[in-house]
């Protein structure tokens, strides 16, 4: 996965345990797209300052991830209900066998994993 789509993702799930200061520099650099010398000077601190916090809030996103693990998660959920929606999609007229239990299958699969 592309690093700030990463950066992006692990933001979603946990920005919220970041404090204000945290999420304000996180977002103007991975959702913004803003230089470190652009939010610097918005932010009143050093370039230096600002490469620090992100590299600290990078380390603290992936540190929740590697406890909790909800990206992982969502993604292998989003796998499974893409390979529902393939599968449904290859059912036609009458009832297939092995196509529903596939569905049933995978969909066990979904609720275990929630």
């Amino acid at each position: 996965m592309e690093k700030i789509v990463e950066q992006a993702m692990l933001y979603d799930f946990y920005g919220e345990l970041l404090n204000d200061h945290q999420k304000a520099i996180f977002e103007e650099y991975v959702l913004d797209n803003l230089s470190l010398s652009e939010i610097a000077e918005k932010q009143g601190i050093s370039r230096q300052g600002v490469h620090d916090m992100i590299k600290r809030t990078d380390k603290a996103l992936n540190e929740y991830e590697s406890k909790l693990h909800l990206v992982r998660k969502f993604l292998a959920v989003r796998e499974r209900v893409n390979e529902i929606k393939k599968i449904t999609g290859d059912i036609t007229g009458e009832t297939n066998r092995e196509s529903v239990d596939k569905i049933v299958s995978i969909t066990e699969t979904i609720i275990d994993e929630l």
